[in-house]
């Protein structure tokens, strides 16, 4: 059964973000599988997860509530990457596209938040 939050286009890039990261924290260091590349794969999980959440809560209240968590963690994916610049880990090359996509992400959801209009979870 197809739930709304699937029909969203933040949640649909959000995805892509996810399976990006997934993909490019391979490039670390071991000694980072712990560390950085698990906080990485968590905040990037924690953006579609968060959106799912709040369209699950049926609540504009509780919506907003989880997009705000959402976006928290997109600011922190963005700031794990750029440590993994600062350390020699990856190149601008490689997370150019993600921080473009993160700042998509960060914007729709923005935009969700302030919207009047609200989805219904029905």
């Amino acid at each position: 059964m197809e739930s709304n939050y699937k029909k969203l286009v933040v949640w649909q890039k959000a995805m892509l973000l996810t399976t990006d990261i997934y993909k490019i924290v391979k490039k670390l260091p071991r000694e980072e599988l712990f560390a950085l590349s698990d906080q990485m794969r968590r905040a990037a999980i924690s953006i579609p997860s968060n959106i799912a959440e709040g369209c699950g809560r049926k609540l504009q209240g509780e919506l907003k509530y989880f997009l705000r968590i959402a976006s928290g963690s997109a600011a922190e994916l963005e700031t794990q990457l750029q440590i993994c610049i600062n350390l020699g880990y990856l190149t601008a090359e490689d997370v150019n596209e993600k921080f473009s996509l993160l700042r998509e992400i960060e914007k729709m959801l923005s935009s969700f938040m302030n919207s009047k209009k609200l989805i219904s979870a029905n």
